[in-house]
């Protein structure tokens, strides 16, 4: 018997622009296996480079925030799971869900704990170190009481998982690891891939709406570049990405060899084309999508402790990992020129998404959880007693200040 999906997403998934929509891809997909009929509902509009859900079997709907018409909407649909993209759908949807369909299954989907991202963000501008005062902030409140409001949540991080729970207290019972879920590399493929000297220059990718990864390209521009340059003359930094606004595009400097490419149509043709992919984040959570891009291209990286958080484990790393800019600059010039180097950070990476981020071991952990907590749904929901108060907190005040919305909206 089919069951149903509602996934509440914050943007519509762009698979091509970011790896919140290739995460989202694989969440569908895992659902889809256990013969899940899935409807995808967004208040967001679409954008040129969403995808097309039809196409891989999803029902998209358009929804409206603060709207009586999400009711007759969930009423009608009754899903068994809703899933929300981001703890900003659960706060302004959950209380919906809850109130007409209250067996159904609420799942929180993080993608990164963004209350962490935003406060190694401003410790950054502020040019302090990261510590309590950043950590435990308004953003984290609405974060956590989201997570604890939910049955469960999906934590992509193992960092972030014990963060949770060792500092915010968040018993296990309601979270669950689940990191990116990736395809097998055979070994045919990985056999294929361009060698050591069929590959030059450099690359970095993101897209740009995420504040992380303009700080990188500027932080490249600015200090690491030209210590590379000094090295390495003949050697070009190309930079792709969705959405280069005009103080990304004024990076562009050809006598520099510093190129911003814009949007990639194919982000494995240009990473397989790469020799060496940098990512010096300074601040940001989650997973960085471009170093699994660069893995399984069969491109080695050098990157910082930020970018290589959650993403290793007890895994060699694909690179080098390192925070001081003249020692980034040294590792990428010595991953440019050293062939054997490069050749043994590369198999590193065919071992991490092989073993590490297997998706059929990932797939399998999931549903079993999600499965037990299912069957047990009432007796899971009882021992959440901090979820339960928060609920009743939220239910008084987050719906009615939606419904005095939707009375403003009639005016």
């Amino acid at each position: 018997m089919l069951k149903n999906l509602l996934i509440i997403g914050y943007v519509w998934p762009e698979p091509r622009s970011s790896a919140a929509g290739t995460r989202m891809l694989q969440l569908i997909e895992c659902f889809k296996t256990q013969e899940y009929q899935i409807t995808f509902a967004s208040p967001c509009a679409k954008s040129d480079n969403a995808i097309d859900l039809n196409a891989v079997g999803v029902n998209p709907v358009s929804i409206v925030l603060n709207d009586p018409s999400f009711d007759e909407f969930i009423k009608t649909l009754n899903p068994e799971v809703v899933l929300f993209d981001r703890f900003m759908m659960e706060e302004q949807f959950g209380w919906r869900v809850a109130e007409h369909c209250p067996n159904a299954l609420r799942i929180l989907d993080t993608e990164d704990l963004h209350s962490l991202r935003k406060g190694r963000q401003q410790a950054f501008k502020d040019n302090m170190l990261f510590d309590d005062s950043y950590m435990y902030s308004e953003l984290a409140k609405r974060e956590i009481a989201s997570i604890y409001r939910c049955d469960l949540s999906l934590i992509i991080s193992e960092v972030e998982l014990e963060l949770l729970k060792l500092r915010f207290k968040v018993d296990d019972d309601i979270l669950c690891y689940l990191p990116f879920m990736l395809n097998k590399l055979p070994s045919d493929a990985i056999n294929n891939f361009p060698k050591f000297e069929d590959r030059k220059h450099f690359i970095t990718i993101g897209n740009f709406l995420h504040e992380p990864n303009y700080n990188a390209v500027l932080y490249l521009k600015e200090t690491i570049w030209p210590l590379i340059r000094k090295r390495l003359p003949k050697a070009e930094m190309h930079i792709y990405g969705a959405y280069a606004s005009q103080k990304v595009n004024q990076l562009h400097n050809k006598k520099e060899k510093f190129l911003i490419q814009g949007f990639a149509e194919d982000v494995n043709v240009v990473m397989q084309n790469a020799r060496v992919c940098l990512a010096p984040i300074r601040f940001g959570a989650g997973l960085k999508g471009k170093l699994f891009d660069a893995m399984q291209n069969g491109t080695p990286c050098v990157t910082t402790s930020i970018g290589a958080e959650g993403v290793f484990g007890t895994f060699d790393s694909n690179g080098f990992i390192e925070d001081n800019a003249q020692d980034f600059a040294d590792q990428a010039v010595t991953l440019y020129n050293e062939k054997h180097i490069w050749n043994e950070k590369q198999s590193n990476g065919f071992q991490l998404i092989n073993k590490r981020f297997n998706k059929i071991q990932h797939q399998l952990g999931f549903i079993k959880r999600l499965n037990e907590v299912l069957t047990n749904l009432k007796a899971h929901r009882l021992q959440n007693f901090t979820g339960q108060m928060l609920w009743h907190q939220n239910m008084q005040s987050t719906k009615y200040l939606s419904k005095w919305i939707e009375e403003k909206n009639k005016i």
